[in-house]
């Protein structure tokens, strides 16, 4: 293929097989929902143990804070596997991780710290990829995207048109 095809296809060409690019990054998604969700579901299985930790680093709130963790890590796990809404939920994790990098795991003297200090910033790493590339073919919002595609809408026509759906359906269930 020469270069003028490139250009007037407007992609460059790839070696790397269509199953790659659509399986990896759902694959990508479950691994890094999986310790949310793992830490999620903890948090639920100690409340107290929880709080008391929030406390022991002086945070205010720490009934607030442990669920608003709680629901952040397994709502935003659940969601990023899924890949709904992927691009949003992986900037709220992003965050998160970053927060707990620098609120839980600051004591560069303890080498579990130091060592959870960095795997949260290296989780950051990889929800930014999240962020910058999407959630893949693989996901809710590639199969939106997909059918928003095939209908030519734009998202925001999409949205709307969910939405008309949504009042469409409750008008008759309350009918």
């Amino acid at each position: 293929m020469s270069n003028q095809t490139y250009a007037e296809s407007g992609g460059v060409p790839s070696k790397i097989p269509d199953a790659v690019t659509t399986v990896v990054p759902a694959v990508g998604r479950a691994m890094i929902s999986v310790a949310f969700l793992l830490s999620g579901f903890s948090k639920l299985a100690a409340p107290a143990m929880t709080i008391g930790y929030i406390q022991s680093v002086g945070l205010p709130l720490p009934s607030v804070a442990f669920a608003l963790s709680a629901f952040v890590e397994i709502a935003g796990g659940i969601a990023l596997l899924l890949g709904l809404r992927t691009r949003i939920v992986a900037s709220v994790l992003f965050l998160f991780c970053l927060a707990t990098a620098v609120f839980f795991h600051r004591n560069f003297g303890d080498q579990d710290q130091f060592i959870h200090f960095f795997k949260n910033v290296a989780m950051a790493g990889g929800l930014l990829h999240v962020v910058a590339f999407g959630g893949g073919r693989m996901s809710l919002d590639g199969r939106r995207s997909s059918i928003l595609k095939r209908l030519n809408l734009s998202s925001h026509a999409g949205a709307a048109l969910l939405a008309l759906g949504v009042l469409a359906a409750m008008l008759v269930v309350t009918a």
